[in-house]
């Protein structure tokens, strides 16, 4: 009996089949995936699935049969200290029969945000990050000699495909070297009080944070800053960047790449320094999905896809000067068609019906470093 494209691709995943590029620096080398040699023409990727309450997004992802599904964080809300109660919550998340469906006929890759790394907003300090890395890679099937295990964070990034029709996700980890963010001065007031002031007042209610101009202030870190260099020196025709927070929200009192200055402008710099084309933003972290595109100082215009929630929707939507459209204020997915032939990109937010709500085609020729 022929196997059809997505039975051989899953069959691979299911055996640990995988290669990755070889070179004589480890740190530069993609991490194995089972998909590897496969051809992409389709990611789909969401964020924020809280794994107590129902998921019926998962219909829609399923039937619209990506290539590839790219969790981008709070993956669960694991939200603790202790380990039982997180492995409860990610075999809570096994249970889901949609999440199973897709496990059984979608390569996946996965990063964490704060929620399934272990505390709301958490970072290098978090004091359960060994053992939270450690569920992370047994739930999502990094092997035993992942390097995902052992350095610092779990960052990773795979090639897809031959030359020519090339995908590299590089997937960065913005939680395990994170300094400390920078908050607003409340009076010596919790957010939620003073939050509940600025309301009753009618006054603008900025989130509980705010941009960080230190030099030594950063999400990822020396050793992932060499890392990603190196990566995107790879060779590929279609990068995504997989972060899990916003890279180009220019509204700073949430968490985002916006509240670190130095990295902010970094990311633009090692773009360009190595002459990586063809690079799109994805992210999750906000409730809400919107499409944001930079084209002042970047090598590039630079867009940034973001997706969530798989359950969750915001309240309100934050200002972005940097929105092209309108934000999508329901449960959501996200979308890359990718047009081999006319090497082009579609990048589309999808709702619970898997309708189109967003949608936006792009060149590659327009993401070209000048």
């Amino acid at each position: 009996m022929k196997l059809t494209r997505r039975e051989t691709l899953v069959g691979a995943a299911a055996l640990g089949a995988s290669a990755c590029v070889t070179g004589p620096d480890p740190q530069a080398m993609s991490d194995a995936h089972p998909a590897t040699g496969e051809t992409l023409s389709r990611i789909a990727f969401g964020s924020c699935a809280k794994e107590s309450k129902e998921q019926p997004v998962w219909e829609a992802i399923n039937a619209a049969a990506p290539d590839l599904f790219i969790f981008l964080g709070d993956n669960i809300y694991a939200d603790t200290r202790d380990p039982k109660v997180m492995a409860d919550k990610y075999a809570r998340l096994a249970a889901k029969p949609g999440f199973q469906k897709l496990r059984a006929n979608t390569p996946v890759c996965a990063i964490w945000d704060d929620h399934d790394y272990g505390e709301d907003d958490a970072g290098a300090d978090y004091p359960m990050k060994d053992e939270s890395r450690r569920q992370f890679c047994d739930f999502w099937g990094e092997s035993a000699d992942s390097m995902r295990r052992t350095r610092d964070g779990i960052y990773a990034a795979h090639l897809f495909g031959p030359a020519g029709q090339r995908v590299q996700v590089i997937l960065p980890d913005l939680r395990w070297n994170r300094t400390p963010v920078r908050k607003l001065d409340l009076g010596g007031k919790t957010y939620a009080v003073w939050q509940n002031e600025q309301r009753q007042a009618n006054a603008a209610v900025p989130g509980p944070y705010e941009r960080n101009p230190a030099l030594d202030a950063s999400m990822l870190g020396e050793p992932q800053w060499t890392w990603l260099a190196q990566q995107l020196r790879q060779p590929a025709d279609v990068r995504v960047l997989a972060s899990s927070l916003q890279v180009l929200a220019d509204f700073a009192g949430w968490e985002g790449w916006i509240n670190y200055a130095r990295d902010h402008q970094r990311l633009f710099a090692a773009i360009r320094e190595a002459n990586a084309e063809g690079l799109v933003c994805i992210s999750g972290d906000t409730h809400y999905a919107e499409l944001s595109m930079l084209d002042l100082n970047t090598p590039y215009p630079i867009w940034d896809l973001t997706s969530s929630g798989l359950t969750e929707v915001w309240p309100v939507l934050p200002p972005n000067a940097l929105r092209v459209g309108d934000a999508l204020r329901e449960n959501n997915f996200g979308l890359i068609d990718i047009d081999w032939s006319k090497r082009e990109l579609n990048l589309q937010a999808c709702d619970l019906k898997g309708e189109v709500r967003i949608s936006r085609r792009v060149q590659l020729d327009t993401l070209i470093v000048a």
